[in-house]
């Protein structure tokens, strides 16, 4: 199998891994606490902050454990001028690979729960709180693993994203999506973790916003660091070069 190959085959199963938790974990908090939401939205971060970590740590060397195109695009963006970040054509087959991984582990989620494998979300969220909200929560995400690349702290990326996100479920009037590929997944079960159809592609809009915020922070807060945390053995996303089978260092999603 060849280098993108596996990192590819790594970033659909992680995001299908990742899907699974977040959807999984929301029918069986609405199923053990029926009429407490607010118990309802603990039992699903809870398990998402420790099924991320887990996962970062699993598919970070192998892909970086993106998991998230907004992710991988703003790698390439970020390193674009040195050429040392993600390829653009790589780009999109990341997020291919990332959004079929969204929809399979919705599917698994309703499969392993008895319900019908295909559903559509009715779980309306548009509201412009809820848009802002996810560009906020996608612009931390964002600034959070830059700065750890930047600063030389990326083996830290499984403990501090997957802290970020914990937390962002409760902050923002999102519960913070932050990730296309997983707002995609949502769309395909009708439980608690769900969104639909008609929502989903102003919660997409907002993260493609909240991308480019983040970086822009970040380049502001860490001007003199980028030449060198750019390297392929400091940063936090993997930076394939022609010829090579690069062992990244392990990045980070997001939900």
């Amino acid at each position: 199998m060849s280098d993108l190959s596996r990192r590819l085959l790594a970033e659909f199963v992680g995001t299908a891994a990742l899907v699974a938790v977040v959807i999984g974990s929301g029918i069986a908090a609405q199923q053990l606490s029926p009429d407490n939401v607010g118990l309802q939205l603990l039992e699903n971060s809870t398990a998402t902050v420790f099924g991320l970590g887990v996962l970062i740590l699993v598919f970070g060397p192998i892909s970086g454990a993106h998991f998230n195109p907004v992710v991988s695009a703003a790698d390439w963006l970020a390193a674009r001028r040195r050429g040392t970040g993600l390829p653009l054509p790589e780009v999109g087959a990341y997020t291919v690979a990332q959004i079929a991984g969204g929809i399979a582990g919705a599917v698994l989620a309703n499969l392993m729960f008895d319900l019908s494998a295909l559903q559509i979300s009715t779980h309306h969220r548009i509201t412009s709180g809820h848009l802002l909200g996810e560009v906020v929560a996608t612009a931390g995400l964002t600034a959070v693993i830059f700065a750890l690349a930047r600063s030389g702290r990326a083996p830290l990326s499984a403990a501090a994203v997957a802290a970020y996100i914990g937390t962002a479920y409760w902050f923002t009037s999102s519960t913070s999506f932050a990730n296309p590929a997983v707002t995609i997944g949502r769309i395909f079960s009708d439980t608690f973790a769900g969104i639909a159809p008609t929502s989903a592609p102003a919660f997409i809009a907002a993260q493609i916003l909240g991308a480019p915020l983040g970086l822009t922070l970040i380049g502001l807060l860490y001007p003199d660091t980028a030449d060198t945390a750019d390297a392929a053995d400091n940063f936090v996303v993997p930076t394939p070069t022609p010829n090579t089978n690069p062992s990244p260092t392990p990045a980070a999603h997001n939900d």
